[in-house]
């Protein structure tokens, strides 16, 4: 049986388009999963170049983004733990391997645009910053919500943002919204003024504590600045001695001093039934129950006393 050369010729182009369309897919194309998997077969591979950033540059020394990375402490070379002072860009981005050569293979991308997921970003990030500061980090919500490194830290910079104190702030609230209506209600910590700041009380990279507060309660994180409200005291206010958000709200209140509802209405969340307590305050407010601040009038010593006749935390 006669088979014309033409069709032998183009059976071969064929198999060979198909072998090349299965072996070598373009890496902008792979998938998560996929492009995760070549990456952890570069790394054990390990073919680094041997002219380091020179050989990222020879490509990327156009793009601002890139050169801006000499202007912070990830493109210095001192001091010797930096990774400029390494293996320089691929410290971060992964062994070189065939990537200058017609970007044949893929390199480590970050942000919002890689498709590698957070945990494999950050897991390049934490293989230097693995210091104390970040021994809650995998318990951390930040990190149970896959939250990457670089969506609050920029690394390719003069400054990091987020390291500043002046914009730290904004970069917390841009994700937690309904922090940032509460710091701007009529009482609240100066942090609108940038006076304080989030990371003040809260540890981004999580904690020992509740709510990755830097202290292990709310209570001793409070008492780093309110130290007068600490005790001991010889008659004690169970809700303060239990947590002080029991009556406040941190972040910011339409009431005075922080609190969560307005005098009598929060002393009357526990005090129900002891004569006055419980009475209807007038409309007027202007009796001794309801007038001016309310309960506080007599029980002025709210958190606590140590006068000998001080059990109603009246004096």
């Amino acid at each position: 049986m006669r088979i014309r050369v033409s069709n032998i010729v183009y059976g071969i182009a064929t198999l060979v388009l198909f072998s090349f369309s299965i072996q070598a897919v373009p890496w902008e194309g792979l998938t998560s999963e996929r492009l995760r998997l070549e990456l952890e077969t570069k790394f054990s591979e390990g073919q680094y170049s041997k002219k380091g950033a020179d050989s990222c540059l020879m490509c990327h020394k156009k793009n601002a983004t890139v050169m801006a990375l000499f202007d912070g402490v990830h493109g210095q070379d001192s001091p010797a733990n930096s990774p400029m002072a390494g293996l320089q860009c691929e410290a971060c981005h992964g062994p070189l391997g065939k990537h200058n050569k017609g970007g044949k293979e893929s390199m480590i991308a970050f942000g919002k645009e890689s498709k590698l997921d957070a945990a494999s970003q950050n897991s390049t990030c934490l293989g230097c910053h693995n210091d104390p500061k970040q021994m809650a980090w995998h318990s951390s919500s930040h990190n149970l919500d896959e939250v990457a490194c670089v969506d609050c830290h920029k690394i390719h910079t003069a400054k990091d943002p987020v390291m500043d104190k002046l914009s730290v702030n904004d970069i917390c609230t841009s994700c937690h919204a309904e922090v940032k209506a509460a710091m701007n209600k009529r009482s609240s910590h100066p942090m609108q003024w940038d006076q304080m700041t989030c990371i003040d009380c809260h540890n981004p990279h999580g904690s020992m504590g509740e709510s990755a507060l830097n202290q292990l309660t709310v209570n001793d994180t409070c008492y780093r600045c309110h130290a007068e409200k600490r005790g001991p005291f010889l008659w004690e206010h169970e809700p303060v001695v239990e947590n002080c958000s029991t009556c406040h709200n941190p972040h910011g209140s339409i009431n005075s001093t922080l609190l969560k509802s307005r005098a009598p209405l929060l002393c009357q969340q526990c005090h129900m039934d002891d004569g006055h307590a419980s009475r209807v305050v007038p409309q007027d407010g202007q009796d001794a129950f309801g007038g001016g601040k309310s309960c506080l009038n007599c029980h002025s010593q709210i958190h606590g006393s140590n006068h000998p006749a001080g059990s109603k935390l009246q004096r």
